[in-house]
């Protein structure tokens, strides 16, 4: 089966998990008389309410859903659709005070019902796992209290809306539609189990430890993992994992990272990271002999799956981890393909992995192009920033036929792309990773 199929067939079970129900609910006798504002205010209610419990299938770290679209796609489509579902949820209340109920009677709680108790709970649950997922780094929440509130509470926010559901009974008076509901909420439940309790253990019976912890420039370190009893983890160039060190595979919080080694080296995996705060920055004292734990392989951030006569590859400041692994498995790979690699850094003092940079171009067909935004005062070549006619220039002929690869800050990733469709690169030979999780 295609990826493209594939594809075709995840979105529309997505749509199915988000519709269908709503179909089930209006199945049958129900009371009438409504009319259409509050019926409608219902419609939006289900189909809000389905979103949400979907929501969760989406960052699952299945493989085989991420493989069609990539992870980042995902992160980026959850991100988004969570403002649809929110809208929906918001104007479920506001549609039914237009159609006659008197929603503003129900806030007060002391005396509200709890149905309009459980509902007014989730909306402002909800609201609140929006707002720090927004916000996160203007309110100065650190990633790993976000990431453990953000689970607590969307998990919350579901089974306060289900209850809600479940007590106002209108739609769900049969017992053949209750038990649709206990059966998507029981698939909510297994889902949860499988993300925290069986992948946790799975991972428990393949430990690593950390075998060295060597500095690169641009304050970044790069941690050497090595398998401890196990055959190790195969990957392909530009993939990723979630990384768990010094702690428990049931710790709730993991980072994602992707991996700076070459694919053709079985026996250990080295992981790049970069100090942006929060776990990043004290990466420096992990310890060797430091157990690690790493959920893996993820991403479709390849060239493994995307064949080419060529390779441009794009990556700013810490984006050139995958990048530097790309590299480094076409040199054991003996690949005589031609590589274009535009590296933005802040200075050049910042340019991780220098050394490998100059090693690697002398055993590929590598075209080095490094871009500080603040150039050294004897600089004479690029400096700024990477925009169109920066790429332009250093483009070879018949560039449309190379695939394209950037990583970096989601503005340079946004430019590269738009930069490209302007420049007719054809849509899917641009292929982008962001890492924005939040």
């Amino acid at each position: 089966m295609s990826v493209v199929v594939r594809g075709i067939g995840w979105i529309a079970l997505y749509v199915a998990v988000a519709v269908v129900p709503l179909v089930f609910a209006v199945i049958g006798p129900v009371e009438g008389g409504r009319g259409f504002w509050v019926e409608f205010s219902v419609a939006l209610g289900f189909v809000g309410m389905s979103m949400l419990g979907a929501q969760f299938a989406l960052v699952a770290r299945f493989r085989a859903v991420a493989a069609p679209f990539g992870e980042d796609a995902l992160v980026q489509f959850h991100r988004q659709i969570s403002y649809v579902a929110l809208a929906f949820v918001l104007a479920h209340p506001i549609l039914l005070q237009i159609g006659g109920v008197d929603i503003v009677a129900l806030l007060n709680l002391a005396e509200a019902p709890w149905r309009a108790r459980c509902a007014v709970a989730s909306t402002v649950l909800l609201l609140i796992v929006v707002a720090t997922s927004v916000w996160r780094r203007r309110l100065r929440i650190r990633y790993e209290v976000w990431h453990l509130l953000h689970g607590v509470l969307s998990v919350a926010v579901v089974a306060l809306a289900l209850a809600h559901m479940l007590l106002v009974g209108y739609y769900l008076d049969a017992i053949w539609k209750v038990w649709l509901w206990t059966v998507m909420t029981v698939a909510l439940v297994g889902l949860l189990v499988w993300v925290r309790v069986v992948a946790p253990i799975r991972r428990l019976w393949r430990p690593w430890h950390v075998e060295q912890n060597t500095a690169e420039r641009g304050d970044a370190r790069t941690l050497t993992l090595a398998p401890a009893g196990h055959d190790g983890l195969r990957f392909r160039p530009g993939q990723f994992g979630w990384l768990t060190v010094g702690r428990s595979p049931f710790a709730v919080t993991a980072h994602p990272f992707s991996f700076s080694s070459s694919a053709e080296d079985h026996g250990r995996v080295r992981i790049t990271i970069k100090a942006l705060g929060d776990f990043t920055s004290a990466a420096g004292d992990i310890a060797p002999g430091t157990r690690a734990f790493l959920d893996g392989p993820h991403g479709v951030f390849t060239p493994d799956r995307h064949e080419g006569p060529g390779f441009v590859l794009i990556a700013g400041g810490v984006g050139i981890t995958p990048m530097i692994s790309i590299l480094r498995t076409m040199v054991d790979r003996g690949d005589r393909r031609p590589f274009l690699l535009i590296y933005a850094v802040r200075t050049m003092d910042e340019q991780t992995f220098d050394d490998e940079i100059v090693r690697v171009s002398r055993r590929l067909d590598l075209t080095v192009v490094p871009v500080p935004q603040d150039p050294p005062p004897d600089w004479e070549g690029e400096s700024g920033f990477v925009d169109r006619a920066l790429v332009q220039r250093h483009l070879p002929d018949r560039y449309r036929h190379r695939q394209y690869f950037i990583c970096g800050p989601t503005p340079m990733v946004t430019a590269m792309e738009d930069a490209l469709a302007a420049l007719n690169v054809p849509a899917d030979r641009v292929h982008t990773e962001r890492f924005t999780f939040v």
